[in-house]
């Protein structure tokens, strides 16, 4: 377990006391996932409440929290947003804790079609967001991992952002991490923190889990925080877990190990404007020469 996880007030729970005058507090549910949808997603609305208890304001889910991650379970478990049975409980458990929680992703249905898809709710329960994932997990690494999402999902086509409370926050789902122009132009419309739910596996996840995460933090100057499944190795996909929290200076502020846990930090805003004041890369670069858009 790392040192972070060490200190916590509660076993599975990483707590950290500081206090700051501008900003708000994270909770990150690193969760098991079974076979069982509706004890998924009741441990998941358990813990939710859990993190109220522990201050926080915001909780985000893992990526597939309410199914096993495969092409295979993908159509098995898959439900409409916002009026599935995964959503009404994320709903609820939301407008019952005061919190707003980033729910992770969900096989969604949406006619013919399946996607990765994020939810967002505040903290009267209203669905704020709904990010498809864009980038869609197909590799190929011999003797090591071959996946394709696309043979069962469609990518989504828009950037998502949402702002709670005077925070602008922008969502990306696990491969979405590694394209660095999304995460500018979420950066460019103000956001100050990035959430990607995520469940890199065991090959790739100690080469680029959190080399990713600190490199999206420091090419944008904002919060990154990365939330991944629990290990479990007997799924047919084993995730690499260490959900973490990294600050604008691409410090890793806190992370848990592969098991169980929930990570509870507070997220100072006034760190973003520090970084980016003192270095002004924001206002540096060469848009005569090049640039990044938005075409959609």
């Amino acid at each position: 377990m790392s040192e972070t996880a060490t200190d916590a007030v509660h076993p599975r729970f990483v707590k950290k006391p500081i206090f700051y005058s501008k900003g708000f507090k994270i909770a990150l549910i690193q969760m098991s996932v079974g076979p069982d949808k509706t004890k998924n997603v009741a441990k998941a609305v358990t813990e939710i409440h859990k993190a109220k208890e522990c201050g926080a304001h915001i909780v985000a889910l893992p990526e597939c929290f309410n199914s096993p991650y495969g092409t295979k379970y993908f159509d098995e478990y898959a439900e409409e947003v916002p009026s599935g049975v995964t959503c009404r409980a994320l709903s609820r458990a939301a407008a019952e804790a005061g919190v707003c929680v980033v729910g992770g992703t969900v096989p969604e249905r949406c006619g013919d079609k399946l996607y990765n898809t994020c939810t967002v709710w505040d903290g009267t329960g209203k669905l704020l967001a709904q990010h498809r994932k864009m980038h869609l997990f197909d590799i190929d690494i011999p003797n090591k991992i071959t996946f394709k999402e696309s043979e069962v999902l469609s990518p989504g086509n828009q950037l998502t952002t949402f702002e709670y409370n005077g925070v602008k926050i922008g969502i990306g789902i696990c491969y979405d991490l590694r394209f660095p122009e999304m995460a500018h132009l979420m950066s460019k419309q103000g956001c100050s923190m990035l959430i990607y739910p995520g469940a890199f596996n065991t090959t790739t996840g100690p080469k680029h889990w959190e080399l990713l995460a600190r490199s999206r933090a420091t090419d944008q100057q904002l919060w990154v925080a990365l939330v991944s499944p629990a290990r479990d190795t007997t799924a047919g996909y084993v995730a690499w877990g260490h959900s973490l929290l990294v600050d604008p200076w691409g410090s890793v502020l806190g992370a848990l190990d592969e098991t169980e846990g929930t990570l509870v930090h507070d997220v100072d805003l006034t760190v973003v404007e520090e970084v980016r004041s003192q270095i002004p890369i924001r206002v540096q670069r060469r848009t005569d020469l090049y640039d990044t858009i938005q075409k959609c």
